[in-house]
């Protein structure tokens, strides 16, 4: 099944502890069902020293969010979010539609 949301679309978290949150899509891995969504889902990672770091420390990792719990934030002005469906225009391509707002063209 192919993955409804695309990497640079907004999302609102609809569910888990970040619920009702907005963010860019970074990165859509579709083998794992999941997406890194920016903002979201940010851990640590502790770093041993090298010789580029010789200190070591941590750094911010993204760790993915489920796509199941992300949805498309069709009109970022009031954040309106729908579910995704595809039809084909006039000139034959196919183009991605939100469902809740009359099946207007999602960008």
């Amino acid at each position: 099944m192919t993955a409804r949301i695309k990497t640079g679309d907004m999302v609102k978290i609809i569910s888990g502890n970040n619920s009702g949150t907005t963010g860019k899509v970074l990165r859509v891995l579709p083998a794992k069902d999941a997406a890194l969504v920016e903002g979201i889902g940010l851990k640590e990672r502790h770093v041993k020293p090298t010789r580029l770091n010789p200190k070591g420390g941590k750094k911010q990792i993204h760790v993915p969010v489920s796509l199941s719990k992300l949805a498309l934030v069709v009109d970022e002005k009031i954040g309106k979010t729908s579910r995704v469906g595809y039809a084909k225009n006039a000139d034959g391509k196919t183009v991605r539609l939100a469902r809740k707002l009359n099946n207007r063209e999602v960008k």
